[in-house]
């Protein structure tokens, strides 16, 4: 069937519902599309999504990626699965399921489609990393039945998948590696680092470190993330990926929480606790392949970026203390 405006495009984002998924939603239709969210509402929530629901170009569908969806469009952006520990953690078998189903799915619905399909992977994928900072050509060290396997592996696998629909079938993939990522609409009780400690802070409670609080991380504000996704997904049939997208300006854990307790104004002490089972202890992207390839390197500062966190909890502080 002809289509009206070639610029236009009907887009599909799985777990759309999600932190970052409806920060690139809201994107996709300032650009003109038409977006169809498609999420069980597993970890993404309704309100990351209330202010589009009279939008007259989205859609909202329940749907759980683990089984077939049929629908038209002219691009797949695979966001759905659970993404912090808390949350995959609670039910393993389902993560890796919604991972290596959830991409099965999707690459069938590109397939039959001849459609371009894009895979948020994740730096989780080089595990606990002797090489540091990971690039695109390291193998990775994931430890394979440990308590994150499910999602470690459940992503790895996937990046399987799409390049060998890829290779087997001629099917256009972007596959992006996304190193941490913070905003507004993380979800408040996920356990990751960033939203854990300006709860903590807003709510006067002591922050909580793992470990001795020296472990690096680097931290990808959300606009900055949607960026690359989008110009990952706009090359050509010739660039696939894998692509680290992160900020490669590295912390430690510690310079963090100083970081949210002095912007919070918060009197709360730091505490420390045992550091998890297989949690790296550094993680930091090279990003050359990004600048290279999409002119893509993240803006936002960390402070500018934890600055429009803090405002979001802030807003949200009297329905956490209820």
């Amino acid at each position: 069937m002809a289509r009206l405006y070639d610029s236009r495009k009907r887009i599909l984002v799985t777990g759309g519902a999600g932190f970052i998924g409806s920060h690139l939603m809201d994107r996709l239709l300032e650009q003109g599309h038409d977006v169809i969210c498609a999420d069980n509402l597993f970890t993404g929530t309704k309100r990351n999504i209330d202010h589009l629901h009279g939008h007259p170009r989205f859609e909202f569908m329940r749907h759980d990626v683990t089984f077939p969806l049929y629908v038209e469009v002219d691009e797949i952006y695979n966001l759905a699965c659970p993404a912090s520990p808390v949350h995959y953690q609670h039910d393993p078998v389902q993560t890796t399921k919604t991972s290596v189903h959830g991409a099965i799915n999707m690459l069938g619905l590109a397939k039959r489609l001849k459609c371009k399909i894009f895979q948020a992977s994740t730096s989780e994928v080089y595990g606990d990393p002797a090489v540091h900072p990971q690039p695109e050509g390291y193998w990775g060290n994931v430890n394979p039945i440990g308590p994150r396997s499910c999602y470690d592996e459940g992503k790895r696998c996937a990046e399987t998948l799409f390049f060998d629909y890829h290779r087997q079938h001629g099917l256009e993939i972007k596959v992006a590696r996304i190193f941490n990522t913070y905003g507004p609409r993380m979800h408040h009780a996920d356990g990751r680092v960033v939203s854990n400690f300006i709860v903590q802070a807003l709510m006067g409670e002591p922050i909580t470190l793992y470990g001795d609080g020296n472990q690096t991380r680097s931290f990808c504000y959300v606009d900055d993330l949607v960026e690359g996704f989008i110009r990952l997904m706009d090359t050509g049939p010739e660039v696939s990926g894998p692509i680290n997208l992160g900020n490669p300006a590295e912390f430690t854990i510690r310079e963090l929480a100083e970081k949210v307790v002095a912007m919070t104004g918060a009197a709360s002490e730091l505490v420390f606790r045992d550091l998890p089972q297989d949690d790296p202890k550094q993680r930091q992207p090279e990003i050359a392949l990004a600048r290279e390839t999409l002119g893509w390197a993240p803006e936002i500062a960390l402070e500018a970026g934890l600055e429009r966190t803090v405002a979001y909890f802030r807003a949200l502080l009297p329905e956490l203390k209820a």
